[in-house]
């Protein structure tokens, strides 16, 4: 009887732990816009909730959350970032820019905040790492070479991962770009998240 009540005993404090073991898991925070938000598609839709199953099903122990916000710019991201640290995340997918060259607010402007964000989280041991975007082809090619360099320089700067353009690998491909032609389909969360995996994984523990 005592060795059945010792057993029933050590179920009971692994089952008891499990939450705990779970909110032990470092965590990713994908801090964007309505791009990481997943505006327009239903919950478990958005390319953070795609790239947190990518991850379980590939043996990374870690918890992916969305700090993702529609209609946010970088001047936002400033904004919020203190909250973000707070998290304590182990790393952050940085995605801000978008609004900013949507509405044609100057590069050195979007340059500045982004470089106040990367500043904050490298104070803060934070690993990052950096996604770019770029605007459709009607702002004309010298503002979407400002607005593209900002990204890369940033990257260069501070030395950190980067994906230049976290659409390049759905561009073309249909039902992947929802009917505002902005924002990425279920379709295309999932190859968003494919595509951010490779650059992502090699900053993970297993």
């Amino acid at each position: 009887m005592d060795v059945r009540r010792r057993l029933l005993v050590s179920l009971l404090l692994i089952i008891a732990a499990f939450p705990l073991l779970a909110a032990d898991r470092p965590s990713i925070v994908c801090y964007g816009d309505s791009i990481t938000a997943g505006y327009g598609l239903q919950p478990g839709q958005s390319w953070p909730d795609a790239l947190q199953r990518d991850l379980d099903q590939r043996g990374y122990k870690y918890k992916v959350e969305n700090r993702g916000t529609s209609g946010a710019t970088t001047k936002d991201a400033v904004a919020n970032i203190k909250a973000i640290v707070q998290a304590r995340p182990s790393l952050v997918v940085v995605e801000f820019g978008g609004n900013d060259g949507l509405r044609g607010l100057p590069p050195d402007q979007t340059r500045k905040n982004l470089d106040s964000v990367l500043n904050t989280l490298e104070s803060a041991h934070i690993k990052v790492l950096l996604a770019g975007i770029t605007l459709p082809p009607n702002y004309g090619p010298d503002y979407i070479q400002a607005f593209n360099k900002t990204f890369s320089d940033l990257a260069a700067k501070h030395r950190i991962t980067f994906i230049p353009m976290i659409y390049k690998d759905l561009i073309n491909v249909p039902g992947t770009i929802q009917q505002d032609g902005i924002h990425p389909t279920a379709k295309g969360s999932e190859i968003i998240a494919r595509t951010i995996l490779p650059k992502l994984t090699p900053l993970l523990h297993r």
